[in-house]
Formats: C-alpha cells, sequence, structure tokens
C-alpha cells in the first residue's frame, strides 16, 4: 500500500497515481473518510485523467461495502461538484480529481452537505495512516444509483445572467482537454456567442498543453487563436474547470483583480449595497470599484475553505481571488470559472465595452505577480521585514502573512502553507516605482536568508 502522507493538502488530495497513491491507498482513504465522517448517503463523480474511472469505480465499490449508499455523478467538474453539494441532500460530495496538474496525478476534492467545505483533510490523513483496521464488513450492503446533474447545472448557469442583454460574441474557448469541455457544448446552444473550441474532447493525457492557465505558455494557443480570428475575446479554462482567465481581443489576459472588480460592478448593479470580499493579495482597485458602486468591501484571507468559510460569515455576495478562483452566494457560495466569465461578458453587454476597454478601465495599478523565495525560519523573516518598514510606511497589517502600505504603494509577503516558501507580492502605481520596489524587496529578502525560486 502506498500512501505519500505529502499529497494531503488544506483542502483536497493530490498525488502522483501508483508513485505516491496506489489503488489500496486510495482504499484505505474513503475508508478513513468514512470513519471520520460515518455518511448514509454520498455522491461520487470524476474527471477525465487516465485513472479516473478506476479510481473512481474503487471509491464507490468502498462505500457500498461499508453500507454507504452511493449516487454515481460520472463526469463532473469540480464546481458541477460543488453545485450537487447545494442542491442534494446527501452527507458527502465527492470527485476524482487533480485540477490542473499534470496527466500523471490524481487526486479527491470534497464537500459536506450545502457544499460546505471540508476542512478535515489532515484528520483523514491521520486515520488513514494509522495502524487502525479501517475495514467495515456491513451486512447490509448499500446501493447504487446514476444521477445525471448536466442539465440542472446548465439551468443554474443561466440563473446569474439575464439572456436579452447577452451580446453575440466571436468568442475562442479553450478547456485543454479538461472537464469544461463536457458542459460547455451543451450550454454554448443557448448562448448568442459563436464558439471556436480549442481542445474539448476529453483526454486525461493533455496532448496539447497541461491545463494549468495560470502558466503563460498554456494560454499562447488561445491567445494566438483569438488575435488571428479577431475574437472579441477568450476563455481557457483548468483541467477541473472551476478556474478561468479570460483574454481580450489584444491579447491581454485579465489579472484575477481585475476580473474581481468587474464581476463585483456587475453584482452590485442588481445586488446594491452588497458585501464583495476579496483576498490579501488582490489589488486596491477591487475596494476602490466596490465602494465606487455602493457595496462593502472586505478583505479576507488567502485559502479555499477560509474563503468559503468567510463568504457565509459575512453573508458575502462575491469574493474574487487572485488566482482565478472566484465565489458565488447565490452558488452556495462556492467558486465557478463558467459563472465568472457568463458575468464579465454580460457586463461588457450592458456598457456597450470590449473587453479591452474594461481591462484598460481597470488596469489602474501596476503590479509583480507572485515571487517565490526558498526561506527556512518564514515567520523570523516577515518579523524582519515589519521591522524595516514600520516606522516608514502608512499601516502594516498581518491579515495573512505581514502587508506593508504606503501612500503610493504596497506590497504583501506571506508564507506557503505546504513549502518553505515566502511569496512576494508588489503593487505601485506605475511601472517605474513598481521596478523600483521589486528591486527593494527583493534584495531584503535575500539579505535576510531568503533565495529566489525562478
Amino acid at each position: 500500500m502506498i500512501i505519500d502522507p505529502s499529497i494531503f493538502r488544506d483542502y483536497d488530495i493530490r498525488a502522483v497515481a501508483g508513485k505516491q497513491l496506489d489503488e489500496e491507498g486510495l482504499v484505505r482513504i474513503a475508508q478513513a473518510i468514512i470513519k471520520l465522517f460515518n455518511p448514509k448517503r454520498v455522491q461520487i463523480g470524476h474527471d477525465m485523467r487516465v485513472t479516473s474511472p478506476k479510481f473512481h469505480q474503487l471509491f464507490m465499490e468502498t462505500f457500498i461495502n461499508s453500507g454507504v449508499d452511493v449516487f454515481d455523478l460520472g463526469y463532473l467538474s469540480t464546481d458541477m461538484l460543488f453545485y450537487a453539494a447545494g442542491v442534494y441532500d446527501e452527507d458527502l460530495s465527492i470527485t476524482i480529481s487533480a485540477s490542473h496538474n499534470p496527466s500523471e496525478y490524481n487526486g479527491i476534492k470534497m464537500a459536506k452537505k450545502g457544499s460546505l467545505p471540508v476542512n478535515e483533510i489532515l484528520k483523514i490523513r491521520e486515520i488513514a495512516l494509522s495502524d487502525e483496521n479501517l475495514m467495515i464488513n456491513s451486512d447490509k450492503k448499500g446501493t447504487l444509483e446514476k444521477r445525471d446533474v448536466l442539465q440542472r447545472w446548465i439551468d443554474h448557469l443561466l440563473k446569474f445572467i439575464d439572456l436579452s442583454k447577452m451580446k453575440s460574441y466571436i468568442v475562442v474557448s479553450d478547456t485543454g482537454n479538461g472537464m469544461a469541455g463536457y458542459y460547455l457544448p451543451k450550454l454554448e446552444e443557448i448562448l448568442p456567442w459563436k464558439v471556436t473550441r480549442l481542445f474539448y474532447e476529453l483526454d486525461g493525457t493533455f496532448p496539447n498543453h497541461v491545463p494549468s492557465p495560470i502558466e503563460e505558455k498554456n494560454r499562447l494557443d488561445c491567445t494566438n487563436k483569438v488575435k488571428e480570428i479577431k475574437a472579441d475575446f477568450g476563455l481557457i479554462f483548468d483541467g477541473d474547470a472551476d478556474r478561468v482567465f479570460m483574454i481580450d481581443e489584444k491579447g491581454r489576459t485579465l489579472s484575477g483583480t481585475i476580473m474581481t472588480a468587474i464581476i463585483a460592478e456587475n453584482i452590485l448593479k442588481n445586488h446594491p449595497g452588497a458585501t464583495i470580499l476579496y483576498n490579501a493579495i488582490v489589488g486596491r482597485v477591487v475596494p476602490e470599484i466596490v465602494q465606487k458602486n455602493g457595496g462593502k468591501p472586505v478583505r479576507v484571507r488567502v485559502g479555499y475553505t477560509l474563503i468559503k468559510t468567510a463568504m457565509r460569515e459575512n453573508d458575502a455576495d462575491f469574493c474574487g481571488e487572485h488566482s482565478g478562483h472566484y465565489f458565488f452566494k447565490e452558488n452556495f457560495f462556492a467558486d465557478s470559472a463558467i459563472i465568472a466569465a457568463l458575468l464579465v461578458s454580460e457586463l461588457m453587454s450592458i456598457k456597450n465595452k470590449k473587453l479591452s476597454e474594461l481591462y484598460n478601465e481597470y488596469n489602474k495599478y501596476r503590479d509583480s505577480g507572485e515571487i517565490n523565495f526558498i526561506v527556512e525560519d518564514k515567520q523570523d523573516v516577515m518579523k524582519k521585514i515589519e521591522e524595516k518598514y514600520r516606522e516608514i510606511s502608512k499601516s502594516v497589517d498581518w491579515l495573512d502573512g505581514v502587508s506593508v502600505w504606503f501612500s503610493d504603494w504596497w506590497f504583501n509577503v506571506r508564507p506557503s502553507n505546504t513549502e518553505p516558501l515566502l511569496r512576494l507580492n508588489v503593487e505601485a502605481d506605475n511601472d517605474k516605482l513598481l521596478e523600483e520596489k521589486i528591486k527593494e524587496l527583493v534584495t531584503t529578502i535575500e539579505s535576510l536568508g531568503g533565495k529566489e525560486k525562478i
């Protein structure tokens, strides 16, 4: 049996299949989940990875043999999973998926009833790695029933926009052979878009590019096609389709900050005074836009389960993350890539503007993107950074790592939860100041023992 302890992350499990997690180890994890949660009914789906059908089957069999009733969801994007967890009254909802990771990976994502996040991943690890006998020989086997959520998912998506306001756009959509290619064709039958499809065939070997759009090389196919056919915009989804990157007609990628600002404005048109969350390294234009449009901006910590919890605590209508995750109250406080894309394109239609015009409107500040440093004592380095800047800055906060604020620039340094890394993000009023401050901070962190990770 193979279970590498490092595969358990804050909110999911991801492993190199066969090397870090084998089939016996997968069954053991399923047994640990049953031991911890004691579910009576679960629903289980899977993505298009080569190992997913087998992993999916083993997971279902383990639950059934333990006396748990199982609903087989079949193919599923991760945002479809969270939707299913919200609309169906099952104790747990699970999908076999490794998100945007390369083809050799697979993993497990979960949600509780009501699409509540599963915060107990480390407890699952503890049980799975223990010597405890987890075998359950139930006298009564669980039942198995197929459940197709696709049509309900499409109907749900269309509730977020006014279709009569949507213009007829020329769109390039790159699903990277991932799960967005499963449901988008059905949605495209309804939308007034003319779509050029790239890599819609479900193929877990990822023959065209790894479905990780945060890396520029994986956006090139879509970007080039947008410019070639003079499309209005492009969409690039990650492997499990819960993240999307949008490309304007000039071939520029909208950052998480710009996307968050656009979506926030649209939501505030229909929900005046709404609370809008944004994570600790999203840019300053977001709270400015929220306040300008009569909303209440609230800055929160980075992290999937942290955001889901904060959404409920603040009864927020929306939260945007720098990494391309967008969370919606009316989507059970869960994230969805396609809902984000629909809301951006709807605002384009309402304001009668090209995506490049919205890009220019919201691209008010300049940012560094994330710069990573290998650091042994992360807390010590952050404290020394605070000491250096405390007296000369406007303010300092420790919401998530250390953030230091000035009148014309700011920066955040936060620790990785899983690696010996510090992550630096800098934003400034102009390119010259940004370049100067990046250089200054890189020098500072390296002087404290950090080494930039290239």
